[in-house]
């Protein structure tokens, strides 16, 4: 019999993310995915509201933090990771596609030559089938391309965390619009999560609350195949592929994304400090497209 999971969640309500602590409940045991640090970007301020809040719930339980998870390089919020850690030990883990996503962001920000594009900022890198056990609860990676190439669900008892690749049924799925983005491969990595037993509890990563409904987090493998809008039983690959692609083409980027990949690339860290002893992150135009910017450059 599977083993039922002991799943908080915690909510920011600025960038709609969901993040969780999952606990084996056999013992003090627990893991962190998909943390959140707080970035009032208009005025370039770090904070650590989320953070603290998964903090304190430890501190209250007594827990016991074995890993810190990171489904993917999140390019709508900045990873608390490496704060948490400091406070709370844990190994900081994500796909080992990340070496990919490095090295096409890495080129995009001009990141500095102290940049390593080998996953190394992270203390695991996981890959298809990996052991991701929590105390006696037993778990395992699971490598869902298709929003980004590092995509990965964790897989802990009953409970699958599935990142940005799944929503509740009535908001559908991730973009596929970002760079290695590809939406017949998300196609592919959701039929292999819907695949897996059919009570599975599924939890998501962000919930919009389409047409004013409350906050919804965990959903099912059941209900996703009956009732996801975009995934549900009976839509093809080819069906899907066209909605999704058009249906990108249609959205802007999110608010963070620029921010959020310096940071998430590092494994949360942020850029060294520059000459002056202060952080930046660069803001590179037309990053995604655009025209060309040579007759506005500066003459120095």
């Amino acid at each position: 019999m599977t083993t039922v999971a002991d799943v908080t969640h915690f909510f920011d309500a600025p960038t709609n993310t969901l993040s969780y602590i999952v606990k084996d409940p056999d013992s003090n045991a627990c893991a962190i995915v998909d943390s959140v640090l707080n970035l009032d970007y208009p005025s370039g301020t770090v904070s650590y509201e989320g953070a603290d809040a998964i903090i304190a719930h430890v501190e209250e339980k007594g827990l016991s933090v074995e890993w810190i998870l990171e489904t993917h390089v999140h390019a709508d919020h900045l990873s608390a990771a490496p704060y948490l850690q400091q406070k709370l030990g844990g190994k900081i883990a994500i796909g080992s596609a990340i070496k990919t996503v490095q090295n096409v962001f890495g080129e995009v920000f001009n990141a500095d030559a102290g940049f390593q594009r080998d996953g190394s900022q992270f203390d695991v890198l996981l890959s298809e089938g990996d052991s991701i056990n929590v105390g006696s609860l037993e778990g395992y990676a699971m490598h869902t391309p298709g929003h980004t190439p590092a995509c990965m669900a964790y897989v802990l008892g009953d409970a699958a965390f599935v990142g940005d690749t799944l929503f509740m049924p009535d908001f559908g799925t991730a973009r596929c619009d970002f760079p290695g983005g590809d939406a017949a491969t998300l196609f592919r990595s959701i039929k292999r999560i819907l695949a897996l037993p059919p009570e599975t509890r599924i939890f998501v990563c962000h919930d919009y609350m389409p047409n004013d409904r409350e906050l919804a987090f965990e959903t099912t493998v059941a209900a996703e195949n009956a009732a996801n809008i975009h995934v549900k039983e009976g839509i093809s690959e080819s069906e899907f592929v066209a909605m999704r692609e058009a249906r990108d083409e249609t959205l802007g980027m999110p608010n963070l994304i620029l921010p959020s990949l310096q940071v998430n690339m590092r494994a949360g860290h942020v850029p060294p400090p520059e000459s002056n002893e202060r952080f930046f992150l660069k803001l590179p135009l037309n990053a995604f497209g655009g025209p060309d910017l040579s007759n506005l450059a500066a003459k120095e």
